[in-house]
């Protein structure tokens, strides 16, 4: 690692501080760049997210895909954790703070709202980031792409189900534009830009060529993971700094979800002997959220000025923060794992 990578935590940490700044001081303006949404979906994330997905499809071969099928164990684990547990885990935990720990703190209204938003983050696995995450630790590009996708053809019949079970709904409106959109922009242009890209660099010096574009592709993922935190934190300084005291509270059952049910899918990675590889990703996977999707179901199920609109959010401003630590703690217990 460069001495710029060595240092992430703190430039993500100035990020943050530099989007609060920035939302602070110039309101009107980053406003004005939350408004260029297609489907929920900001646009100018939603291409700094595929500047740092395109890396990782430049490793992708298209005949490596066929292998994840003989070594079923870490989608079958990404599949379990997800599905099976992630969203009951989350409602438990949701329902423990804010009907036992926090009564007395947050109007039974209010805490409702809350419970409700953190369940359709349990209930909304991660598309896009995942494969930032898989980078970071070196994963298997191929086996990731196809986590990924199964991930995307389950939460189309189970995420409505699911949500309206833990929700006490009879019908729960799926944004379809917004689960298509962003299946399309994730996962289909970058991976067809990164095959494109891989066969005319092999075609012309071979795996070196591919290597060396990947290396100066690198600062431009970093950099684009850097301004991501910024206009993040930046689209919600003023929910910030008018309710820090319940955005604190809201993120405890996050953290803890989040941590918890990392530490669960690395244990079970572990404990499946998979390799390092297929193991960080499968855990990392189960960990992160779609958020673009929770907060779009919140909004259209209880409104933009909901309480359950803000625990969504305070969803996507712990995101970025705990995913580097968790792949920061994955990358130095790499040994743990058969090579």
């Amino acid at each position: 690692m460069g001495t710029f990578e060595r240092w992430l935590s703190i430039w993500v940490a100035l990020a943050i501080g530099a989007g609060l700044l920035l939302g602070s001081l110039l309101p009107a303006a980053v406003q004005a760049i939350a408004g260029l949404e297609l489907a929920g979906i900001n646009l100018v994330v939603a291409v700094l997210i595929w500047a740092m997905i395109y890396p990782m499809m430049l490793a992708i071969e298209p005949r490596c895909l066929a292998a994840v099928g003989r070594r079923p164990k870490g989608l079958l684990l990404t599949l379990v954790v997800n599905w099976l547990i992630k969203p009951f885990t989350m409602w438990a935990l949701a329902w423990l703070c804010f009907r036992v720990l926090f009564v007395d703190l947050v109007p039974a209204v209010d805490a409702g709202q809350y419970i409700a938003g953190m369940i359709l983050l349990g209930v909304a696995p991660c598309t896009a980031m995942v494969f930032v995450w898989s980078q970071l630790v070196r994963g298997d590009a191929a086996y990731t792409l196809v986590q990924v996708t199964v991930n995307d053809l389950v939460m189309v019949v189970a995420f409505a189900p699911i949500a309206a079970l833990l929700l006490g709904v009879s019908d729960v409106p799926v944004p379809w534009s917004t689960l298509l959109v962003s299946v399309l922009l994730f996962v289909v242009v970058p991976l067809l830009a990164g095959v494109l890209t891989r066969r005319a660099l092999v075609a012309r010096g071979g795996e070196p060529a591919v290597a060396r574009w990947q290396a100066r592709c690198k600062p431009w993922s970093i950099g684009g993971l850097l301004v991501t935190v910024v206009l993040l934190f930046g689209f919600q300084a003023a929910t910030i700094l008018a309710q820090p005291e319940r955005v604190l509270l809201i993120a405890v059952p996050l953290l803890v979800q989040s941590y918890g049910i990392f530490a669960l899918g690395y244990a079970a990675a572990y404990w499946l002997r998979l390799p390092f590889p297929i193991a960080a990703p499968a855990a990392l996977i189960g960990t992160s959220n779609f958020f673009e999707l929770a907060v779009a179901v919140a909004i259209g199920l209880f409104g933009l000025s909901s309480g359950a609109a803000l625990a969504t959010v305070v969803g996507v401003l712990i995101e970025v923060p705990v995913m580097l630590s968790l792949v920061a703690f994955a990358n130095r217990t790499r040994g743990w794992f058969a090579p």
